[in-house]
């Protein structure tokens, strides 16, 4: 939750299941964490099935790790790349998740995976739904840092991203979707340039999931 002296509003519902916690979380305390952890576990730009390469840099900290390669997308506990666990979820990180799902009515909300991507101009996620995660009755938490970007939900046709509600994210600002729209596809747009005075020339996103 934001800091005293740091603003937020009131929840917003962006589709049924979905809401928008503007301003929640609080950006300046994060970023140490942030950098703790992808000096444990740097960022890489994982393949695909289909032999592509994300325009977005990841890594993930907690019990689980989200991974993606000529096999497909999955969870694994072991970093690929260092072959050692990925780093432990720090109490900060866990404590904003479940704090955000609790505002928006998911109590006892448990991540055991926690996605961290960094976009840089030009960097964009295509529309797709969180399907790996074996509980889906979890809702899953979505933090922004840094330069806008604009995320959008597909609300009719998931292979038509065209029909879709899109929503400008600012830094600090947390979307919380569960329940009617646990498996909503939703994405972000390609990221447009800008600055932000502590995360840079970047847009970092924080992903929890109770995967396992």
């Amino acid at each position: 939750m934001a800091e005293s002296g740091q603003l937020w509003s009131d929840p917003v519902e962006i589709v049924n299941g979905m809401q928008l916690l503007p301003g929640f979380a609080d950006s300046q305390s994060l970023y140490t964490e942030i950098q703790s952890l992808v000096q444990q576990a740097p960022l890489r730009h994982m393949g695909t099935r289909r032999g592509f390469t994300m325009s977005v840099a990841m890594t993930n900290c907690g019990d689980l790790g989200w991974v993606s390669d000529r096999q497909g997308y999955r969870y694994s506990p072991i970093d690929p790349d260092s072959g050692q666990p990925w780093p432990d979820m720090p109490n900060a990180l866990k404590e904003l998740a479940r704090d955000a799902a609790q505002l928006a009515g998911f109590a006892n909300f448990s991540p055991d995976a926690c996605l961290i991507n960094r976009y840089v101009p030009g960097a964009q996620m295509g529309a797709h739904q969180d399907r790996n995660e074996r509980d889906r009755t979890q809702p899953i938490v979505s933090v922004s840092l840094g330069i806008p970007a604009r995320f959008f939900v597909v609300i009719d046709n998931p292979a038509d991203d065209k029909k879709s509600v899109a929503v400008d994210l600012s830094d600090g600002d947390v979307v919380v979707f569960g329940g009617a729209a646990r498996m909503c596809s939703h994405g972000v747009r390609k990221l447009k340039a800008g600055h932000d005075p502590l995360w840079g020339e970047a847009r970092w996103n924080l992903t929890f999931r109770h995967a396992g």
